[in-house]
């Protein structure tokens, strides 16, 4: 399957006359389409949420896209919780999961009236002692340990997640909230990261469906919510298969009706996460190449580096370049793409065929939408990119500007005695 950007050379040569490269390029027509698709795939189910997985790319412009498709957020932070406030989301809408968490977390979580999502045994009185109650509703997250496989084989490992409560955690959670005021509950877990493959969802569901109807007869919690968290992934490389997320969300009907229907919990709603499937192939990286270096290999500099895009960086994961113009040429050339910084982990690609690359040819890096921008740092005193949103209608809009010298030295802004300029 070939990638094709979003953008083309055109658009981009319109674009850098305002806004230098690099950014952070996203699509709006691409965002809202999936929106929809994510909704229809679950309107089965009346009382369906996507909490959109803040981290994944914390801009508010885009939360107000998705905020039009009554999505809500979900929050690990407190200033994750400041933003979701500040775009309008009000308590129903944000879901704090959050873990080895801040006594100032839980209280400002609280004060939203966010749904808080307890991730160990010892947060029960650790959240009561902190805000001085238990909320009327309260979620927790299980872990069920081992290995977690799907037919095509082991996906992650669960039993090595700092995450979550044990079964017997979860039971006596349950009964402990409940005594301590707590009317309505949720369940969460989240046991493997960027499945692309239509069964995640719908075995992730048998087993926490099954979970509930066992947790509803032993403690008699109205249980309100499964909330299936993330995880559900996006094709990075050209030859995989994505995601069809109306075959997921079927696959999630066809297991609640077998289990909850029955079990009288048909009411019960279902409640993700996802940020990468939400955001990943909506965004990408927008770079030029301004150096080229022969050696024992074959390198091309582009003005991007691991700041604007860690994930190559620190995982070796894998990100498709198009070079814009391009994009039929044959992919004779085999080169190391690679930013600035005094880092040899600081590739973009590796051995990877392109096209001949020439100076100055703007290259498109793919999927970063999620996980992108979020996790840029200033690590030899790189800046942060912008972010721009192509809308709908083909124009640009800055959603948010580069970062400059000035922020990168603003926390010595209260020294009298520190003083830096050019």
């Amino acid at each position: 399957m070939k990638k094709t950007p979003f953008v083309t050379k055109e658009q981009v040569e319109e674009i850098v006359k305002k806004f230098p490269t690099p950014f952070h390029l996203y699509d709006e027509a691409g965002i809202r389409a999936n929106a929809r698709a994510v909704k229809d795939a679950f309107a089965w189910n009346p009382g369906f949420r996507e909490y959109f997985a803040v981290k994944a790319t914390p801009n508010p412009y885009l939360l107000k896209i998705l905020q039009e498709y009554d999505m809500g957020c979900d929050c690990s932070s407190y200033t994750e919780l400041m933003l979701s406030k500040s775009c309008g989301f009000d308590g129903k809408h944000i879901m704090f999961s959050s873990n080895d968490t801040p006594a100032e977390e839980f209280a400002y979580a609280d004060k939203l009236g966010a749904i808080i999502n307890l991730d160990d045994f010892t947060h029960i009185d650790f959240l009561e002692e902190t805000i001085g109650h238990i909320p009327e509703t309260i979620s927790c997250r299980y872990n069920p340990g081992g290995v977690f496989t799907l037919s095509n084989g082991i996906m992650d490992n669960p039993g090595d997640s700092k995450y979550g409560m044990t079964k017997d955690q979860l039971f006596e959670a349950f009964k402990i909230l409940k005594s301590k005021g707590a009317k309505y509950f949720g369940i969460h877990a989240f046991l493997a990261s960027n499945t692309v493959t239509n069964e995640y969802y719908p075995q992730l569901a048998k087993q926490l469906f099954e979970l509930v109807v066992e947790l509803k007869k032993e403690t008699g919690c109205d249980i309100k919510f499964v909330n299936l968290s993330g995880g559900v992934g996006v094709a990075y490389k050209p030859d995989q298969t994505p995601n069809d997320i109306s075959v997921i969300g079927e696959g999630v009907h066809k297991v609640y009706d077998e289990v909850l229907v029955p079990a009288g919990m048909g009411d019960v709603a279902i409640y993700t996460e996802m940020g990468r499937f939400m955001m990943a192939p909506y965004g990408c990286l927008v770079t030029k190449a301004i150096h080229e270096k022969h050696i024992y290999k074959e390198y091309i500099g582009v003005d991007a580096c691991a700041a604007n895009l860690m994930r190559p960086a620190i995982y070796g994961a894998y990100h498709h370049i198009t070079v814009l113009g391009k994009e039929d040429a044959p992919c004779d050339h085999t080169y190391d793409v690679v930013g600035s910084l005094c880092e040899n982990c600081d590739k973009f690609a590796v051995d990877r065929q392109l096209p001949k690359i020439d100076m100055g040819d703007y290259l498109v890096i793919h999927d970063t939408g999620a996980h992108g921008f979020s996790m840029g740092y200033n690590y030899n005193g790189r800046l942060r990119s912008a972010e721009i949103l192509l809308q709908s209608d083909g124009t640009p809009k800055l959603i948010r500007r580069a970062e400059t010298p000035a922020d990168y030295f603003a926390t010595f802004d209260c020294f009298d005695d520190i003083k830096i300029t050019e």
